[in-house]
């Protein structure tokens, strides 16, 4: 099994002292990487927040959880990428994902299309960057992109390229995840107004999302790294677990009672539960909300390197 890792999940806070303050502490806590999700909402803009924090920190690794494809061009999200690979030292964590909020898409003015076309979309742009990153010099003519030599200067420090990391739940970005990725981010399936589908999130539908995916690599399945998307993380008294929880959480908490996505009660318990889900699920990577990275602190250290 793969030794734990946590990361720390943020969209701000939104002043450069206070971003670069928040990744030295999350370094110092022990958090293994700081992530930040990609859509058009108030948010800093994950490129050059993410520059920062790792110009502010050493061992910090960054990562954008992930990238939309519909929002960029291939070669720019490549060209983008190997640059934030370049200023971090070799610490980026390349998310990619085919879009799903469909606010995003309004905002930008551009097509929601139907998932299919965009999972097309996405394992179209895979290929050109990791064309790239190897140091290619393209040319593709694809149903969606059309490139004409194209290449990247300079490429990412990490060899062949930076860890990508695919996210969803869906049999078809499994499948896509076991041929394509690094690591695999289990996610909540969300409806395109954002809120998740309560079936998808127990414990039982990611149990079947990860046997899709060792059918689906085949022997590759153990060089993957699994990872969780945490939703909602609380470490609270034994007597109220639940005491912090949001109304519209602690609901979900109750209908599912056995999901990876909220972690909630005492440090002991939220140990047992990642341990028990380690050995049930086979992951091993975590990112938490950063509103619990201080509290949730002592759970990660006390699992790290086991």
């Amino acid at each position: 099994m793969r030794t734990f890792r946590f990361a720390v999940r943020a969209v701000g806070p939104f002043s450069a002292a206070r971003w670069t303050a928040k990744a030295r502490r999350a370094e110092e806590l022990g958090y293994s990487a700081l992530l930040m999700p990609d859509h058009v909402i108030p948010q800093l803009s994950p490129v050059p927040a993410l520059a920062a924090a790792a110009a502010a920190t050493s061992r910090l690794r960054v990562g954008v959880h992930v990238f939309d494809n519909d929002y960029r061009n291939p070669l720019l999200l490549a060209r983008e990428a190997a640059t934030l690979d370049v200023v971090s030292g070799g610490r980026l964590e390349l998310g990619l994902g085919a879009g799903w909020m469909a606010s995003d898409y309004r905002q930008l003015g551009i097509p929601y299309d139907p998932p299919a076309m965009r999972i097309d979309r996405l394992v179209e742009a895979i290929s050109i960057i990791k064309r790239l990153f190897s140091g290619e010099t393209v040319d593709h003519e694809g149903v969606h992109y059309r490139i004409r030599q194209a290449q990247l200067g300079p490429g990412p420090v990490q060899r062949p390229h930076p860890p990508f990391v695919i996210g969803g739940g869906g049999p078809r970005i499994m499948r896509i995840a076991a041929r394509e990725a690094d690591i695999v981010s289990f996610i909540p399936q969300m409806t395109p107004q954002g809120r998740p589908r309560v079936r998808e999130a127990t414990a039982e539908a990611t149990a079947a999302k990860v046997a899709n995916l060792r059918r689906a690599a085949g022997r590759r399945f153990e060089q993957l790294e699994l990872c969780a998307f945490v939703v909602h993380a609380n470490v609270a008294d034994r007597a109220r677990p639940l005491r912090a929880l949001g109304a519209g959480v602690e609901a979900l908490v109750r209908d599912l009672v056995d999901t990876p996505y909220v972690l909630a009660g005492s440090r002991a318990a939220i140990r047992e539960q990642l341990l028990r889900y380690r050995d049930r699920l086979g992951i091993s990577y975590w990112t938490i909300p950063v509103q619990a990275m201080e509290p949730f602190a002592p759970v990660a250290e006390a699992l790290t390197g086991r």
